[in-house]
C-alpha cells in the first residue's frame, strides 16, 4: 500500500479517537483531541500533494480518500450535535449533501468518467474545515482552568450560541447550495451514468 493510502488509512482511524478524546470531558484529553484532528486534517492535504507529485494514483486511494474526508468532518460535525453545540437538522443536511455528491463521484469513477469540480465546491471544503478547527479550538481552550479564567469575556463571546447557529446555519446553506448547483453543472453526466442501469437485457 502507498503512502498516500496508509494517510487516508489513518485519517480514518485517527477519526474515532478525536471523538473519545474530545468528548470525554477531561480538560488534558480534549487538548489532545486537537492535535490527533489537526494531524487527521494535515494527512488529508498531504496525501492528496504526494499522490499529485509522484503519481500514487490508485483506484483504492480515489475511493477511500474522499470517504476519508467525510467521516472525519461528520465525526466532529457530530460530536458538536452530541455536546449541544449544533443543531442535528443542519449536521445531517450538511452529510447528506457531502455523502450524495461523494456517492456520485465514486459512481462516475468506477465508469470510468469524470465530474467537474467548482470553486464553490472547494471553498464550501474549506469554510467546513475552517469552522470545525474554530469550534474545536474554542472548546478546547475553554477547558483550561487559566484561559478559562483569564479570557472568560472572550471566551464566552466566541462561543456564545447565536453566532455559533448562525454561523452553521451559513455553513449549511452554502454547503446545500453548492451541492445543488453542482448536481446541475454535471446533469448530463449524471443521465449518461444511470442510463441503462435499470433497462432489462
Amino acid at each position: 500500500m502507498v503512502l498516500p493510502n496508509q494517510l487516508t488509512v489513518l485519517r480514518i482511524i485517527l477519526t474515532p479517537v478525536f471523538v473519545y478524546l474530545f468528548l470525554s470531558g477531561d480538560p488534558m484529553y480534549m487538548q489532545i483531541s486537537l492535535v490527533v484532528f489537526f494531524i487527521a486534517a494535515i494527512t488529508d492535504w498531504y496525501d492528496g500533494w504526494l499522490a499529485r507529485k509522484f503519481n500514487y494514483i490508485t483506484t483504492w486511494g480515489k475511493f477511500m480518500d474522499p470517504l476519508a474526508d467525510k467521516v472525519l468532518t461528520s465525526g466532529a460535525l457530530f460530536a458538536f450535535v452530541y455536546l449541544g453545540v449544533l443543531e442535528l437538522w443542519m449536521v445531517i443536511a450538511v452529510v447528506i449533501r457531502d455523502v450524495l455528491i461523494t456517492g456520485l463521484r465514486l459512481f462516475a469513477e468506477w465508469k470510468n468518467k469524470s465530474f467537474v469540480t467548482s470553486k464553490s465546491a472547494k471553498v464550501k471544503t474549506f469554510s467546513q474545515m475552517i469552522f470545525l478547527f474554530y469550534l474545536i479550538i474554542v472548546y478546547t481552550l475553554k477547558e483550561n482552568d487559566y484561559l478559562k479564567e483569564a479570557f472568560a469575556g472572550t471566551i464566552e463571546i466566541l462561543t456564545n450560541n447565536y453566532l455559533i447557529y448562525y454561523t452553521m446555519l451559513a455553513v449549511t446553506l452554502f454547503t446545500v447550495i453548492t451541492g445543488i448547483l453542482y448536481i446541475y453543472q454535471n446533469r448530463f453526466l449524471i443521465k449518461s451514468l444511470f442510463v441503462g442501469l435499470f433497462e432489462r437485457d
